[in-house]
């Protein structure tokens, strides 16, 4: 059956629940920041950071140190922004399901 752009997967699809979860984390995420009046310094790199896991969560299977260090820059660039904490905490989540890179 076919769907229409910005219509969820039908029951089946073969798209991996981790990077659906993270496209919509990082997507309520992205919305939020977008929405925030303040400005900071950082803003800019949370920004990019954020549009390179959406990129990455549309490619299919993302490289978990990647996503790990855009995660890392995201919370540096707005972890003092209290309000965008819970969505930051649900991209973290989201992130976590990957699980752990391998140890070097």
């Amino acid at each position: 059956m076919l769907r229409s752009v910005g219509q969820t997967r039908w029951t089946g699809s073969d798209e991996d629940p981790r990077v659906a979860g993270l496209r919509a984390a990082v997507s309520r995420l992205r919305r939020e920041l977008a929405g925030h009046p303040a400005e900071f310094p950082d803003r800019g790199i949370a920004e990019e950071e954020l549009a390179a896991l959406a990129a990455m969560a549309v490619g299919g299977a993302p490289e978990v140190p990647r996503l790990r260090r855009s995660l890392l820059l995201v919370a540096g660039a707005i972890g003092s922004v209290s309000a965008l904490g819970p969505g930051l905490r649900e991209v973290r989540s989201a992130v976590d399901l990957f699980g752990e890179p391998p140890r070097g």
